[in-house]
């Protein structure tokens, strides 16, 4: 047993250092990371499942997918400039302030037709967790150099803040939904959701100030390595995050803030921070989704029905793009961009990691299936975003007008 362990060990690394001898390669082509390594993992899921007890897997899960997350979302932010932003602020406004609100409404009013037995808290639950967008899998389109930058921080900003923004509304659907709802005290849930909104930003416009100038007057004075820069990025992404936890704050939007912050305030070059991605970030995203096509994935299979198919498929599309549709009316974008930015909302780690924590947290009747809900639409966003972002980025980069609004 311990011999087979070990073979399946190696084969993973032998995967992981083809793609990684390949990525040139692969990048012309429509496999992307997390496609390859969710296969992967579903591949060997057997083997993996038998490592350790299945709580401990859990967890180690968890852990991992949250890591990910707060530093891509921080690595995200700090390539979106203020400057940039504040002439095109309108269009991801109107996704978060619009899309956003409608995507939860929409989402909860088909999860409810499609299963009316497990009632509405239970539909606006399924709404909210599949509702965030995910910036890992984005990256191939953020990232591109055929995507307008007008899109690409749409699609970024979106995903950097819709997370914290649905978290009321998980947490609400939650509540409501499990067995200890009689215990729920209204003023105590709205005071949690202030905090999480309110103290979240603060304290990641904190970190990314506070250490971007002592970074600087670092680099002014040659007291830093410049070897030490990956640390003071890891520094400032994890102090964000877990000194918004421990006041009670939101950490992603934290993290998200101070990747913001940080790189706007910055007087130096953050080549260090692509760098890092590029190598431990890039690491990192392949054994989250390595972890997920091992572990979730089959669980989720294991009681999937044919609504969680449809869910899937209607929350990647009608769910996800009539919303943004409707948001973005008005707004002076041409039809292709506002498709594009309406299809390109990949599911992902944030579905996974809320799916985790409210079932960790409370008792929620028929968790198995709202799982399987979850595990089959980031499976397919996984391979449908995955497979289209680099045809659809080059079409999109095709027309001169992509991006632009009018004067």
């Amino acid at each position: 047993m311990h011999l087979h362990l070990e073979i399946v060990l190696l084969a993973v690394l032998t995967c992981t250092a083809i793609y990684s001898l390949l990525t040139k390669v692969i990048a012309k082509t429509s496999l992307t990371l997390p496609i390859i390594f969710t296969g992967v993992g579903y591949l060997v899921s057997y083997q993996v499942n038998g490592l350790a007890e299945p709580q401990v897997l859990r967890d180690s899960t968890r852990l991992l997918a949250e890591v990910t997350l707060i530093l891509v979302l921080f690595s995200d932010a700090s390539h979106v400039k203020l400057e940039r932003l504040r002439e095109n602020y309108a269009i991801p406004a109107r996704m978060l302030a619009l899309g956003l609100p409608l995507t939860l409404a929409l989402g909860t009013a088909v999860a409810w037709f499609l299963n009316p037995g497990s009632g509405v808290a239970m539909a606006l639950l399924t709404a909210a967790v599949l509702t965030p967008t995910d910036a890992a899998l984005g990256q191939t389109v953020v990232s591109s150099p055929d995507v307008p930058k007008t899109l690409s921080q749409a699609i970024n900003v979106e995903s950097g803040l819709n997370d914290g923004l649905v978290l009321p509304f998980v947490l609400f659907g939650a509540m409501m939904t499990a067995s200890s709802t009689s215990t729920m005290h209204a003023d105590g849930f709205a005071v949690a959701v202030m905090l999480q909104i309110v103290l979240g930003p603060l304290v990641g416009l904190a970190c990314g100030w506070g250490l971007a100038k002592a970074m600087d007057f670092a680099q002014t004075k040659n007291l830093m390595a410049e070897s030490a820069s990956g640390i003071v990025f890891l520094s400032a992404a994890f102090m964000s995050y877990v000194g918004a936890e421990i006041v009670g704050g939101n950490g992603f939007i934290a993290a998200f803030i101070a990747g913001m912050v940080f790189g706007n305030v910055y007087k130096h070059e953050i080549h260090f921070i692509g760098e890092f991605m590029e190598g431990v970030g890039q690491a990192l995203t392949m054994l989250a989704f390595l972890a997920f096509g091992a572990l979730l994935l089959p669980a989720g299979i294991l009681h999937m029905q044919w609504k969680a198919i449809v869910l899937a498929l209607l929350f990647l599309t009608v769910v996800r793009m009539v919303p943004i549709w409707i948001s973005l009316a008005g707004s002076g974008l041409a039809t292709r961009d506002r498709l594009f930015l309406g299809w390109f909302g990949p599911r992902g780690l944030a579905s996974i990691l809320f799916t985790m924590i409210i079932t960790d947290e409370f008792d929620i009747p028929g968790e198995a299936e709202l799982l399987a809900c979850v595990s089959m639409t980031v499976f397919l966003s996984v391979v449908l975003h995955g497979a289209t972002a680099a045809p659809l980025s080059r079409w999109i980069g095709k027309s001169p007008k992509a991006g632009n609004m009018p004067g």
